[in-house]
């Protein structure tokens, strides 16, 4: 990417996007990485913005590393940057344990504000192959909402290396996280080893490619979603429960939705394709068949789904 115009290329993505962002302010997650720093200095030209920068804690001179990436916010125009520091929990792995001890921090913090993350188009090809590896279906292909209230990504269709251009044209200092260079971690593969041999192998384009078909399972994703409400507004029942009935009836994806966002609206949490689809079986395969335990977020007790006669209920268990 040419230098000179980098800077030029993210303050017009910015200002583009800006229409679409509601609020007279926003705040942007800064890591003190090149993408999120970037991100700030063309975000703070746009509009008063507030940096917000999350001490997760796990490596050496962490604190000083949020202090520099402090700095620089002030530095590039912010109207203000906050360190928070958290305590990354152990649950699902150390980088899931940091990413939700990070949103949960930049929600507490946010004000009501918007918030921008920098995530690129490399971001996204990463997260499409790590959608098909896991097996988990259309949506978790579909990859990253440019706009998912509160959060908004608008460097989605921008190169990793136009953000790394851009610090350079501005003189700014970006922070390497050593985490990004360590092959334990799944993605850190994906990003050095993976997507360079498939650029390789299949003639470069394959990040963009890969942008392109989350685009276009999020805009079908979104219409079966749109169908799917409407179906299960038609199905619950006063127990909370749904109709089998009126489930039977539906098409295999759209009833898959529906029960997904029951679910949902019902306690469920981090619900994978298999729970779903065992679920799924209690209308189209039910032969007396026990309840399918689902996550949820309870304490103590395990969240299942059974069939009652002609009806989906929820109960709970003790562990």
């Amino acid at each position: 990417m040419d230098r000179s115009r980098a800077v030029a290329t993210l303050r017009r993505t910015v200002a583009e996007f800006a229409a679409q962002v509601e609020g007279e302010h926003w705040c942007v997650a800064l890591s003190g990485g090149p993408d999120s720093l970037a991100l700030t200095a063309t975000a703070a030209a746009e509009r008063p913005t507030v940096a917000l920068i999350v001490d997760h804690g796990l490596q050496a001179g962490s604190r000083a590393v949020a202090e520099t990436a402090r700095q620089q916010a002030l530095s590039v125009g912010c109207v203000a940057a906050q360190i928070i520091p958290v305590v990354v929990g152990r649950s699902g792995g150390p980088e899931a344990a940091a990413r939700k001890a990070r949103y949960t921090a930049l929600r507490a913090a946010r004000d009501g504000a918007p918030v921008l993350l920098g995530h690129t188009l490399d971001d996204q090809a990463e997260t499409v192959l790590l959608g098909l590896a896991r097996g988990s279906g259309p949506r978790s292909i579909a990859g990253m909402r440019p706009h998912d209230p509160p959060w908004h990504r608008p460097f989605l269709g921008i190169r990793r290396a136009v953000t790394h251009a851009a610090c350079d044209e501005l003189g700014l200092k970006p922070w390497h996280d050593p985490h990004n260079f360590e092959p334990r971690f799944t993605r850190t593969r994906l990003r050095l080893d993976v997507l360079p041999l498939l650029e390789e192998v299949l003639g470069g384009g394959v990040a963009e490619a890969l942008a392109r078909t989350a685009t276009a399972l999020r805009e079908d994703t979104d219409t079966l979603d749109q169908i799917a409400q409407q179906a299960l507004d038609a199905a619950q029942t006063p127990t909370p429960g749904l109709a089998v009935p009126v489930l039977a009836d539906l098409p295999d994806a759209v009833r898959r939705r529906v029960i997904r966002a029951w679910l949902l609206v019902n306690g469920g949490t981090d619900l994978t394709d298999v729970q779903i689809r065992g679920v799924d079986r209690l209308v189209t395969a039910w032969r007396g068949q026990g309840g399918v335990a689902v996550g949820s977020n309870l304490s103590r007790q395990r969240l299942f789904v059974g069939r009652r006669n002609c009806e989906l209920v929820l109960y709970a268990e003790p562990v």
